[in-house]
């Protein structure tokens, strides 16, 4: 292979990409017209005027363009990216232990962002494509990364004291910011190319008539601000792409709503919360680690994305679903004054709703593996 290709720069994972080596005649030098990016790649054959290029395996590596001298010819080289780095904060949660996963499973190295690497650790799978970094070595996690996905923050499903509050917004925008300076830290050659952030369909408020997309406004109560804060720090990385998906109910086994809920279906004692006619826009989690694939390879996706089904339900024929699913009956209410004795202000959570529809996803093809509520219960049950 020529001596002209010994860098490019790398920035997006599975992909296929091109670069031109053009000829300057004024300078007899050549330069890599940078069509596209990704993380780490290698050549499919190509030649040009006698000259072969097979095979050719490019690391992640951090140069604009190449120059060299004594090229005569044109040669376009398509290149496939094979697999890349991929730093993230929240890789313990509910979504990220899942999203990790998935990452190893196609080949990628994982860097996971964290406050405790000891507590991460013992959390996560072991192996050498798994490496933990604690929050004053972030900046040197994420130098070379092809993309960062930030997931962090403490749950919320919780009662709502004012030092909760102040937890459940200062670890999204706080981590947030730290990961931004991370990232803005590292030079043009080192800086990921995307940074996929999360945010949460708290942003839009509550209604049980409005339908929100992705251009509707803030909703004025506390998780809205929470998301509004979390997304305008997030909003500051100055990454080629940036990505923000904000999450619905996210159902699957093993954690969030449903690992609350199943049990007591089981037992026979399900039903809807509350009145049942409140909104509940859900999202299979392995629709959202799809999600945030997307995000990561697809150079298309830009800017905010509702992550959930394209079918949201009200609480009633959630909780119908889930029984159904179970071969239990959902019967037995839960009423509103429980859950707030129980949750206080956090009752918001099950005792109000909207109805959010992922219209950009929809736009961009993407493909929902669980379309319906039912679908994804029966899933779940299994």
């Amino acid at each position: 292979w020529h001596p002209s290709l010994k860098a490019i720069l790398c920035n997006m994972a599975s992909a296929t990409l091109s670069f031109r080596v053009v000829n300057s005649v004024a300078s007899n030098n050549t330069h890599c017209e940078k069509i596209n990016r990704c993380s780490a790649c290698t050549t499919r054959t190509s030649s040009a005027r006698g000259s072969s290029f097979t095979s050719i395996a490019f690391k992640p590596s951090h140069y604009n363009t190449v120059k060299k001298n004594k090229i005569s010819y044109k040669q376009t080289i398509s290149i496939t990216c094979m697999a890349g780095k991929v730093a993230i904060t929240g890789a313990t949660g509910f979504v990220g232990s899942a999203l990790v996963e998935r990452l190893l499973e196609e080949g990628n190295t994982v860097k996971v962002l964290t406050r405790n690497a000891s507590k991460a650790s013992n959390k996560l799978p072991k192996g050498e494509e798994l490496e933990i970094y604690e929050v004053d070595e972030w900046g040197e996690a994420v130098k070379g990364c092809s993309a960062v996905v930030n997931l962090a923050g403490e749950p919320i499903a919780t009662r709502w004291s004012e030092s909760v509050k102040q937890e459940i917004i200062g670890s999204r925008v706080n981590a947030t910011e730290a990961l931004v300076d991370a990232v803005n830290a590292c030079n043009l050659f080192d800086r990921p190319g995307v940074f996929v952030s999360a945010s949460a369909i708290g942003f839009y408020g509550t209604s049980q008539d409005a339908v929100f997309k992705e251009s509707s406004k803030a909703g004025d109560d506390f998780l809205s601000e929470v998301c509004v804060q979390w997304e305008k720090a997030a909003s500051k990385a100055k990454t080629r792409r940036a990505v923000t998906l904000r999450l619905g109910i996210v159902l699957d086994n093993g954690g969030g709503a449903i690992a609350r809920m199943k049990p007591i279906f089981q037992l026979g004692g399900g039903g809807p919360l509350g009145s049942g006619e409140q909104w509940f826009s859900w999202i299979h989690r392995d629709d959202v680690v799809e999600m945030i694939m997307q995000a990561i390879q697809n150079s298309k996706w830009k800017g905010v994305y509702n992550a959930t089904a394209p079918t949201p339900v009200r609480v009633s024929e959630m909780s119908s679903a889930l029984g159904q699913a179970l071969f239990r009956p959902s019967l037995v209410p839960v009423p509103a004054f429980v859950l707030e004795t129980l949750l206080g202000e956090g009752a918001t959570l099950v005792l109000d709703g909207q109805q959010v529809l992922p219209t950009r996803a929809l736009d961009a093809k993407f493909q929902f593996k669980y379309n319906t509520v039912l679908e994804a219960m029966q899933a779940i049950a299994k």
